[in-house]
């Protein structure tokens, strides 16, 4: 009786376990759905500014602004800054494992490299993970869950003074990049130096290479129109294409910035919803067990409790 009374705790513990991974299966879904119309609604401006900007460099010729500064090789301060945007909570998979895996290996390059690293946390898993290294946090940028464009502004208009004053020879964002809702990668981008229009401006090529050959290219930018159809855009610019460059260029770092912390957001919630949508699964696939195992054991212990009697009876009638 007392293995069969085991069962049944076991089995309730099992239920209610199932109760949560399913009502946090809910609450993530719920909020992927909204997190998922905010990052898919923004990648459209975030690609218009982008190309505004490239067809703003191609209209200039050569421009010269600060945020477009690649350090030579004397003015190098062989610092860069890397902003690691993680989750403020457990239980989403392997969505913190997959960044900081991507992280540290991007460190070490960076390093080996002969670079030193100014590391910029969101989320508390990825401070912890960091502390535990032993490794020196310049800054813990904290957001809502629901990111808004204001808390990112000062953290971007910091990393563009940094830059600009020739602190840091570029900025670097690792973060989950939301492709689709079954696909996800742990990225490292290149915020600064702005990458996509050296090209049109006449410069050198995207930020992603040299020392930084692990780095793609910042969220949200648009491929050109394809030259297969032979239209492409005529602007007139009032005020002036280089006017416009001062504003739009700062622009085009927040954006990529707030639009990685959408995505960010996006990916966990998706990691989240799936991570419990398994929890949930295996918990049914236990409470089955655990039924199957208690039906055994009370099934043995009524043929005992049968033997028993029937034993009695024998013994009174001989």
């Amino acid at each position: 009786m007392a293995k069969a009374r085991a069962i049944v705790k076991r089995r309730k513990a099992v239920r209610n376990i199932r109760k949560i991974t399913k009502t946090m299966q809910m609450i993530a879904t719920a909020k992927f759905q909204k997190s998922l119309r905010r990052a898919v609604g923004t990648k459209p401006y975030s690609r218009k500014v982008r190309e505004l900007v490239r067809e703003l460099a191609a209209s200039v010729g050569n421009v010269e602004h600060p945020l477009l500064r690649r350090p030579g090789p004397a003015d190098r301060t062989h610092r860069i800054a890397l902003l690691v945007i993680t989750s403020n909570r457990g239980l989403a998979g392997a969505y913190n494992g997959n960044v900081l895996r991507k992280v540290m290996g991007f460190i070490r390059q960076q390093e080996a490299a002969g670079n030193g690293i100014d590391l910029y946390i969101t989320g508390k898993k990825g401070t912890t993970y960091f502390n535990y290294q032993r490794r020196p946090i310049i800054q813990r940028v904290d957001v809502s869950d629901a990111v808004k464009f204001a808390e990112i502004e000062p953290t971007a208009d910091r990393f563009i003074e940094d830059f600009t004053s020739g602190k840091v020879d570029a900025v670097y964002v690792a973060y989950m990049n939301f492709v689709s809702a079954g696909l996800q990668k742990a990225e490292v981008i290149s915020l600064l130096p702005l990458s996509g229009t050296e090209d049109a401006a006449g410069g050198a090529t995207t930020a992603g290479k040299g020392s930084a050959g692990a780095a793609s290219t910042a969220p949200g930018a648009g491929a050109p129109a394809p030259a297969s159809s032979g239209q492409h855009a005529i602007y007139d610019f009032l005020p002036g294409p280089e006017e416009l460059l001062n504003e739009l260029l700062p622009l085009t770092v927040r954006t990529a910035l707030f639009q990685a912390y959408l995505d960010a957001a996006t990916s966990e919630h998706v990691a989240r919803m799936v991570s419990m949508k398994s929890a949930t699964d295996n918990a049914d696939k236990m409470v089955k067990s655990l039924t199957m195992r208690y039906n055994r054991a009370r099934q043995s212990q009524i043929t005992t409790e049968l033997s028993e009697i029937m034993g009695g009876v024998e013994a009174m009638n001989a």
